[in-house]
């Protein structure tokens, strides 16, 4: 089995916050972005989550982190399409990756959580014979082309300006940066036949089997052989890594019960979909590195984002980084970006 070699890394957290505080938590959360690029990681990306204890749009986070940042990649992973206007939320994307200096990257899916609950809130009414899938996406990246609006004569006029109309601020790179969540055949072969990059995690559909890392495989051989002649993307596989080396033993203990109470789920497909789910990696470094060794689908990529567990408190996840950083990213061929500081 080839060695890993990973170029790219990133990490990537859920933006927990308290029901009675939630500054603290996104404060925090916008800190550990700080300290992921001081460590020098590649990325930081945040998950976009509805009536959940999340961040409820990337966009606006990504502004704010885009501010406390210099160097690091900011990523949503992933924007369910299902509940966003594509022309308002490509103006909120394009305004936030410029005031980054062209940082974003942004990762899209079809799912609607919560739908029974949303669907009729951000619609304004029966939302269920809307394209709502993959189309809705196909909108979005036209806007963020720049297309102008209106036939070649169309101008506004705003004060002191004459202009064609098109989306403002209008940065053409951002186009190329934009990623699809795909967790099954159809999925991916939409995402490669349209160019976008890929976001494979820890979730997947058992299509023809019941092996998670057969499932993921299939799913990478899918997309790259969709992908048009020439064209430049990239994928980034997601794993759950929770490394204890510099952790006292009631969070060792923690990590443990973390990983327990989730083996089940991987024990064999759930639901009608079939979803299957990959193991938690938890361990010492030494331990992490020798399952990461034998994962046939890391060995395919060169871009790992590291998923960070949901609910846990800002001292653990800079644990995590940095037993990571330190102790498993190096192992695996990775080198920190050169302008990070050393951070122990």
């Amino acid at each position: 089995m080839p060695t890993p070699t990973i170029t790219s890394l990133a990490l990537l957290t859920p933006g927990n916050f308290a029901d009675d505080d939630p500054y603290t938590g996104l404060e925090e959360t916008l800190q550990l972005f700080e300290y992921g690029e001081r460590l020098g990681f590649d990325g930081a990306w945040i998950r976009q989550r509805h009536l959940e204890h999340g961040v409820g749009s990337a966009a606006v986070f990504l502004a704010a982190a885009g501010q406390r940042t210099e160097r690091i990649e900011l990523g949503t992973a992933v924007i369910p399409i299902g509940y966003e206007n594509p022309f308002r939320l490509a103006e909120d994307l394009a305004l936030a990756d410029v005031l980054s200096r062209g940082r974003l990257q942004i990762g899209f899916s079809t799912g609607m959580p919560h739908a029974e609950l949303l669907g009729d809130l951000v619609h304004d009414g029966d939302w269920r014979g809307f394209d709502l899938s993959y189309g809705r996406i196909a909108r979005v990246l036209d806007h963020l082309r720049g297309d102008y609006l209106g036939g070649p004569d169309t101008v506004i006029h705003s004060p002191g300006n004459i202009q064609r109309p098109r989306l403002q601020p209008h940065n053409p790179a951002l186009a190329h940066r934009i990623w699809y969540g795909g967790g099954s055949l159809r999925s991916v072969r939409w995402a490669g036949e349209n160019g976008l990059s890929l976001l494979s995690g820890n979730i997947v559909t058992g299509e023809g089997t019941d092996d998670f890392a057969t499932a993921q495989l299939n799913l990478l051989a899918e997309y790259r052989r969709t992908l048009p002649a020439g064209t430049v993307s990239r994928v980034a596989l997601g794993r759950v890594i929770v490394p204890f080396d510099s952790a006292d033993a009631a969070g060792r203990a923690r990590y443990r019960a973390y990983a327990a109470s989730r083996h089940e789920r991987t024990l064999a497909p759930q639901g009608p979909k079939r979803t299957l789910f990959a193991s938690d990696l938890v361990g010492t470094a030494e331990q992490i590195l020798e399952q990461l060794a034998s994962d046939p689908v890391l060995a395919q990529v060169s871009e790992l984002r590291l998923e960070l567990p949901y609910e846990f408190h800002r001292e653990e996840y800079e644990q995590i980084l940095h037993d990571v950083r330190h102790l498993i990213a190096p192992e695996l061929g990775w080198r920190p970006a050169s302008r990070a500081a050393a951070v122990r």
